[in-house]
């Protein structure tokens, strides 16, 4: 394939990999009538588009005077490429408070190359009116200017299994960086996020940053280039975070799962706050540790993305955290998504000291999640530290009006 002539930079969020100055604002979010924007990103650009019958356009700022940017934060979510078989499609989502759409997965041959994982529903399948999700995605970018769509490449299990002998040879590096340059061509993505869960040692881990040095000579800014990773200590040990901030725009700090059917007893699996007095050792970990301890390896706090799971995690028999389980309910490893929360017949709570949400009866047992209200905490968190914003396991999980988390976020993030 022919070297294509160089992108021009867009006036929307990602840019080198190397600064530690945070991202330029979108535009729309600078008009001094943002509240009256937002409510309307979702007509295309705000800027440029009629107001609605009846309502007046916004007033041009004073001659010879510029409003004060507001900070913009990433309000980032992954759309898994198998929901396309739930009728869930790319159109479907809430893309006018959507700025990064993560689209999982593709996958890695042991030679390097990266390929779709679905190509039924990635490049064939009829989707609101085009050839597959990407294509689809492809369309609605014009719709919405300020969406950026970034491929991610691996997730668990299957999916992470080839990265270590291919991150150990220079020749299949190239290749997995050329071929990720190609897809990103060829489907009009603005980038490229490494789910590689995870680097299991320092050799690992050192050939990881080899790898995201290729993706960067082959995807330079504007292209984003992202990574999903841990919050624990145990998996991040093994990286130099320091030097992976140098190539990447964000780290998405996949700040859930910290408790689960994998432990004996109950606990919350995406807390902001670690408790005073952890109840075993999986409960000290929270969101808060994680980006400590992130931010403590050299990383930037602007480039630092929280994780927040649309889902739950059960824990049968049980009716708050630190109580010992008698198993799961829902589906993949105990999880129910979180439109279906809170079960019918339970009762919801809010631990606003930690930062959790959970409900208990009915058949979840005690559901451990994340609602609009922690979300709005966890935004306000983000605010405080001065973290690049947000990112959701997934978008399809989502509830939709009120109980919404990603225009929770949204709104706590950009709003005053």
């Amino acid at each position: 394939m022919s070297r294509p002539s160089p992108r021009p930079t867009p006036p929307l969020l990602g840019g080198g990999g190397s600064g530690s100055s945070p991202p330029p604002p979108i535009p729309w979010y600078t008009h001094p009538r943002y509240n009256f924007l937002k409510r309307h990103i979702g007509r295309g650009s705000p800027g440029n588009s009629p107001p609605p019958l009846g309502q007046s356009p916004p007033p041009a700022p004073p001659l010879g005077s510029r409003p004060e940017p507001l900070r913009v934060f990433v309000n980032g979510a992954y759309y898994p490429n198998w929901r396309i078989y739930k009728q869930e499609t790319p159109s479907s989502l809430p893309l006018n408070f959507i700025s990064h759409v993560y689209y999982a997965f593709a996958w890695v041959l042991t030679d390097g190359t990266v390929y779709l994982s679905d190509e039924w529903a990635d490049t064939q399948l009829e989707v609101d009116g085009a050839q597959g999700c990407l294509r689809s995605f492809q369309q609605l970018k014009s719709q919405y200017q300020h969406l950026k769509v970034i491929l991610s490449v691996g997730g668990a299990g299957n999916g992470s299994e080839p990265f270590a002998a291919v991150t150990a040879n220079p020749a299949a590096r190239e290749t997995f960086a050329r071929s990720c340059r190609e897809l990103c061509i060829d489907y009009d993505l603005d980038g490229i996020d490494i789910d590689w869960e995870h680097p299991a040692d320092a050799r690992q881990g050192h050939n990881y940053i080899l790898l995201l040095e290729s993706l960067r000579r082959y995807l330079p800014p504007p292209y984003i280039l992202t990574s999903a990773l841990p919050a624990g200590e145990w998996a991040l040990q093994h990286i130099s975070l320091s030097t992976a901030a140098t190539y990447l725009d964000f780290i998405n700090l996949m700040a859930y799962d910290f408790s689960g059917p994998w432990v004996d007893t109950s606990g919350h699996h995406a807390q902001l706050y670690t408790p005073r007095t952890p109840h075993n050792e999986a409960a000290a970990t929270s969101c808060n540790s994680a980006v400590t301890y992130v931010r403590a390896m050299g990383v930037p706090a602007h480039k630092i993305i929280l994780g927040i799971p649309a889902y739950g995690r059960s824990f049968l028999g049980c009716n708050d955290i630190g109580q010992r389980h008698s198993g799961h309910a829902g589906e993949d490893g105990g999880t129910f998504e979180y439109k279906d929360l809170p079960r019918p017949g339970a009762s919801e709570h809010v631990d606003m000291t930690l930062g959790a949400a959970y409900c208990c009866g009915g058949d979840g047992g005690f559901v451990s999640y994340d609602n609009a209200q922690t979300v709005r905490q966890k935004s306000a968190y983000v605010k405080e530290q001065g973290l690049g914003g947000v990112f959701y396991w997934t978008a399809t999980a989502d509830a939709r009006g009120s109980r919404s988390l990603v225009e929770a976020s949204f709104t706590a993030l950009h709003a005053g």
